[in-house]
């Protein structure tokens, strides 16, 4: 079955259970993150192609369209969508540490970041889509919601992604802890507990070096440990906290800033996707460079959003 459906001017996605205009861009202006809110809830009091519960994405929501294999668009080849600009959209989920800032994703290039509310984005309503279509998605962490100048707010009715906490929760625990190592119930990956094997940043080359001198040496009895695609890192984030963005009560240790992946831009090649973990950013780092850390990881690979 392919994963995207069409209706009419809707499509659903399969993997996400979401139900997403397929015109990616119905308002063919960017707008300010308080504006979008307005633009939904008008999209709702018309009955949008028959329905009244389209809201802006969460980041995850709006993640999961995300291919790393593709730019300009950087969504998946196959898929029935028209317009996607290769710009920023908004998503409904506010930066926790800075949160007169919301987070945006670029379908040009993939990149997922955040910037002050007052900016100007483009906007892509998403549903859920009926219950005959199991989400894969899990929430996103945040629980709070906060207006244009970062200040903390009632949730009802604002559209945002505290009000609804849209998706599945993780099953607690969510970590399982065995000796050296931290097992995550949400993806079937084990981590390394000490988030930080070489002591200090590397180049890209270095981290797959680090790690092929590992497996060789079955260090913690297992040979298997590989660098984390950038899908399986953005997995660990949850975007209500910050410094590190990782979920409350989740046992690791030496937890650094930033993180490589083994993820390649296809931008341009010479770089590779990494993950600021300050407050769950995705950029890219220049391969040659020893400015990240590397986080060991094991488990069948993941590349789909969760």
């Amino acid at each position: 079955m392919s994963r995207f459906l069409e209706e009419n001017e809707t499509v659903v996605d399969t993997q996400t259970g979401l139900m997403w205009t397929k015109d990616a861009s119905l308002l063919d202006f960017p707008m300010s993150w308080d504006e979008a809110f307005n633009a939904i809830k008008a999209f709702n009091l018309s009955g949008l192609y028959g329905y009244n519960d389209w809201k802006l994405p969460n980041r995850k929501e709006l993640f999961s369209l995300i291919s790393h294999k593709t730019i300009n668009p950087s969504i998946p080849t196959e898929n029935p969508f028209t317009n996607i600009f290769p710009v920023y959209y908004w998503t409904s989920s506010s930066c926790a540490r800075l949160p007169n800032q919301a987070w945006y994703v670029h379908f040009g290039g993939a990149r997922v970041f955040k910037g002050m509310k007052y900016g100007s984005y483009m906007v892509w309503p998403v549903r859920i889509a009926e219950k005959r279509i199991h989400s894969q998605l899990y929430r996103t962490g945040q629980q709070y919601c906060y207006d244009e100048d970062g200040v903390t707010i009632d949730c009802h009715n604002t559209g945002q992604d505290g009000e609804f906490q849209s998706g599945i929760n993780h099953k607690e625990p969510r970590f399982t802890e065995n000796n050296h190592f931290l097992y995550d119930s949400a993806t079937a990956l084990t981590w390394m507990k000490r988030a930080n094997l070489t002591q200090e940043t590397v180049d890209w080359a270095s981290a797959f070096h680090s790690l092929l001198k590992m497996n060789k040496e079955s260090k913690y009895g297992y040979n298997d440990w590989r660098v984390p695609n950038i899908v399986e890192l953005e997995s660990l984030i949850d975007i209500g906290r910050h410094s590190p963005a990782l979920p409350y009560g989740h046992l690791f240790s030496d937890v650094k800033d930033f993180y490589w992946s083994s993820t390649t831009s296809m931008y341009d090649t010479n770089y590779a996707w990494v993950l600021y973990m300050i407050d769950g950013a995705i950029g890219v780092g220049y391969k040659p460079l020893s400015e990240f850390y590397l986080w060991p990881v094991r488990g069948k690979e993941i590349t789909i959003i969760r």
